[in-house]
């Protein structure tokens, strides 16, 4: 009897861009990635970051690399994706949170966020498809996203714009570069604990309501963003493109 065998979870051989690598969700998917056997290059604007991070995977027998990228700078990100590629996998997570009320975002605010968030990722994102179709090498993109891509939040309306972008574009671009075997996906974190959404959870009533949104009663914690990266990334997941994985606790659930 021939039994089916689950596809490999492993990366070796492959080589992945990870950019918002400097700290938080980028550093630990960074990390995934490298424990998963891919050759990763760390990118971000902080290069002393960078180059400590990589020298750490080093320590470990991974093999990283550092490289400083400002990923608002579209022109940049082309011309060193194009020199260091290409890459056989892309985890974006370079993104920006201004928050307040609508009524009172400022028109500077606003293209801040967008530049980066939906502009910057969308560019960055081609730069790495257009190296692989040139080389004929299928891949998995991966862009971090937000559970704000899928609902509303308070004080939020500019970062739920950009979010639902990303996943518009994912969408459009799953369709164009499936016949080159190019995989794009989101992956969709509730809050996670991180340096950037301290200012959160030290505000009380904010803090009381995140928690009373994620069903599983804990706030997300970087290490539960690892495995759906690598998931997405591997030949485990050889049949998924065009779609968001949500992970937020259950907060969309209702």
């Amino acid at each position: 009897m021939n039994l089916p065998q689950t596809p490999s979870f492993r990366l070796d051989g492959k080589r992945a861009l990870v950019a918002g690598a400097s700290s938080g969700i980028g550093e630990a998917c960074a990390v995934a990635l490298a424990e998963a056997g891919a050759e990763v290059t760390l990118a971000a604007r902080r290069a002393d970051k960078l180059q400590a991070l990589a020298s750490a995977l080093g320590d470990t027998g991974s093999t990283a690399e550092a490289l400083a990228m400002d990923v608002a700078d579209t022109a940049a990100t082309a011309a060193l994706v194009a020199e260091h590629g290409p890459f056989d996998i892309l985890v974006n997570s370079a993104g920006l949170a201004r928050h307040g009320p609508a009524i009172d975002t400022a028109e500077d605010d606003f293209n801040a966020v967008a530049d980066l968030n939906i502009k910057g990722a969308f560019f960055l994102t081609r730069a790495v498809a257009k190296g692989l179709i040139a080389s004929g090498k299928p891949g998995s993109l991966i862009n971090i996203s937000s559970q704000m891509a899928h609902v509303g939040g308070i004080d939020r309306s500019v970062y739920c714009a950009t979010k639902h972008a990303v996943e518009g574009f994912t969408k459009a671009m799953a369709i164009e570069w499936g016949p080159h075997g190019i995989r794009i996906n989101t992956v969709c974190p509730t809050f996670i604990r991180t340096a950037l959404t301290r200012q959160t959870f030290d505000d009380p009533e904010r803090a009381k309501w995140v928690e009373e949104k994620i069903k599983l009663g804990r706030i997300g914690e970087v290490e539960d963003i690892m495995g759906p990266v690598v998931f997405l990334a591997s030949e485990a997941a050889a049949m998924i493109t065009g779609t968001s994985l949500l992970v937020d606790g259950g907060w969309t659930a209702d």
